[in-house]
């Protein structure tokens, strides 16, 4: 049967949906794909997002036949506990899958800004151990069904034609491989943007840590956890990509000052 026009126009939505909720995800994948052999980073980069798209559709099948298996709780922690004054909740397997990625990339954005401190010559940085490719492309691939879920459940409040979600996601991923080795090349290109590019990443941890708290209803010390907002994040990283052009451009006055101090001094 062809696709009626309700079902190509939502088809259009869904894919804006995928492209706007994949930024966090390419720059993750640009991200970690540095810690595979530079030779074999842009197959890791296709490969990576190939198979996850597999497995995301497959994914989609599953939500879609069990979604009250991930909504239902299977652990409670009760308020009139011995940890109810300090932690209350109950947890079900979509919070737990994204608690457990936004603690995955806080730790990863953590440990990276922790490195590009120590490290003492970027040029030649003999003290980071690359990962085998079959690891690089595993964590991709894993911490892009993390990602999904939101998106996939985002999708169903628009449609609930596995065939339409299917095709976005099939076409969002065409994308993200098209696009990833643009994003990597600059990352590699403007190095000074690395920093800007982990705290991305470090807010994005934080969101889903705040997400997956609000599915398990989370309350720590009384306070229920609250999800941040997709419209706050963005706000956020606008502020952050405002700041880090600004100061980049107060540098380059400052070294065009020094120089030209030093210049009239040498005279």
């Amino acid at each position: 049967m062809a696709p009626s026009i309700a079902d190509l126009a939502t088809l259009g939505m869904l894919i804006l949906l995928q492209a706007v909720l994949g930024f966090d995800n390419l720059l993750y994948i640009s991200l970690e794909s540095k810690r595979a052999p530079e030779a074999d980073q842009p197959r890791v980069r296709r490969w990576g997002i190939g198979i996850a798209v597999v497995l995301r559709i497959v994914l989609l099948f599953v939500v879609l036949s069990a979604i009250k298996y991930f909504q239902e709780p299977f652990f409670k922690i009760p308020e009139e506990g011995p940890l109810g004054r300090v932690l209350s909740g109950e947890l079900t397997l979509h919070a737990v899958i994204v608690l457990a990625g936004g603690v995955f990339i806080l730790y990863t954005a953590l440990k990276e800004i922790m490195h590009m401190l120590a490290v003492h010559d970027l040029s030649h940085d003999a003290d980071r151990q690359p990962k085998s490719v079959t690891a690089v492309i595993a964590t991709i691939v894993a911490m892009n069904l993390v990602f999904s879920f939101d998106s996939i459940l985002s999708a169903m409040a628009l449609t609930d034609n596995f065939w339409v979600m299917a095709a976005a996601i099939v076409v969002s991923g065409a994308m993200m491989i098209f696009l990833a080795d643009g994003v990597s090349n600059f990352l590699k290109k403007n190095r000074m943007y690395e920093v800007l590019g982990l705290f991305v990443l470090f807010i994005v941890g934080v969101m889903l840590v705040s997400e997956g708290g609000h599915l398990a209803h989370l309350h720590l010390f009384g306070y229920i956890v609250e999800p941040m907002a997709k419209s706050t994040f963005y706000f956020v990283i606008a502020i952050l990509v405002l700041i880090d052009v600004v100061q980049s451009r107060y540098q380059k006055k400052l070294l065009a000052e020094q120089a030209r101090q030093a210049g009239n001094a040498t005279a």
